[in-house]
């Protein structure tokens, strides 16, 4: 997969941007909601609900939101009805955008999402428009100091990762869907610290944004995240470090 280490690089940055925000508490817990809701509240047997739980955690959300959040989605609470929707389109300089709904309104996601868009200087496509440009994959992080980057790799291919990197401060392992919660596991037992673990659509190809292209883009995103159905942003942008920072970053 392109360009892994500057998609998350960029991704990173948001993340830091939506702490600040309120509104991703209530997008954690929607997710941990639904999880509960399709694999029961058994953090243990339910992968994606462990998942979101920790997201939830490396947020630090109260225990008891999440608490209420699994209640609610493994029957002890009324909850809303939601779907699980892909939208996709592009943004400024042709990047290929894939974001991850939640909603239970269809057509209040797709009319918020796509004003989004076309704001934020790109436009909403028909499904599979760009879906074909990624791969879900297991992606798993932590920080590169003090790492010896032959052990990290050993340790990781036994586990069963089909990718290993370090670039500048950040070790990152990619996984098959099927690996990814025994390499996960492995990797949270190893003298190496795990910072983040999820399952992501990584591109197989890259475009480059500088200057205003990519002050747009960045803009798409902020205006993507405001959207309380998306879920999670994906895209194939790549933006050096340092026109993130020129960028405030």
């Amino acid at each position: 997969m392109a360009g892994h280490s500057k998609w998350a690089n960029i991704k990173r940055r948001k993340g830091a941007q939506d702490a600040k925000r309120g509104k991703l508490f209530t997008k954690l817990i929607k997710e941990i909601t639904v999880a509960a809701k399709m694999g029961g509240g058994d953090i243990e047997a339910n992968p994606r609900l462990r998942l979101a739980v920790d997201k939830a955690k490396a947020a630090s959300m109260p225990k008891d939101n999440i608490a209420r959040a699994i209640a609610k989605g493994s029957g002890d609470v009324d909850m809303a009805d939601y779907q699980e929707l892909i939208m996709e389109g592009y943004g400024p300089g042709g990047a290929a955008v894939l974001c991850e709904v939640l909603t239970d309104n269809r057509n209040r996601s797709a009319s918020e999402i796509r004003f989004a868009f076309n704001k934020g200087g790109g436009n909403l496509g028909t499904s599979g428009c760009v879906a074909y440009m990624f791969n879900r994959k297991g992606l798993i992080s932590g920080p590169a100091e003090g790492v010896d980057e032959d052990e990290l790799m050993m340790a990781a291919l036994e586990a069963g990762a089909e990718d290993v990197s370090v670039e500048g401060d950040t070790w990152e392992i990619i996984t098959g869907l099927e690996d990814f919660a025994a390499v996960r596991d492995a990797m949270e037992a190893s003298p190496f610290a795990v910072e983040a673990a999820e399952l992501s659509y990584l591109p197989d190809t890259e475009v480059a944004l500088t200057g205003k292209q990519a002050e747009q883009f960045m803009r798409l995103l902020d205006l993507l995240d405001d959207c309380d159905d998306v879920q999670s942003v994906h895209h194939n942008a790549a933006i050096s470090d340092e026109e993130l920072e020129r960028l405030g970053g």
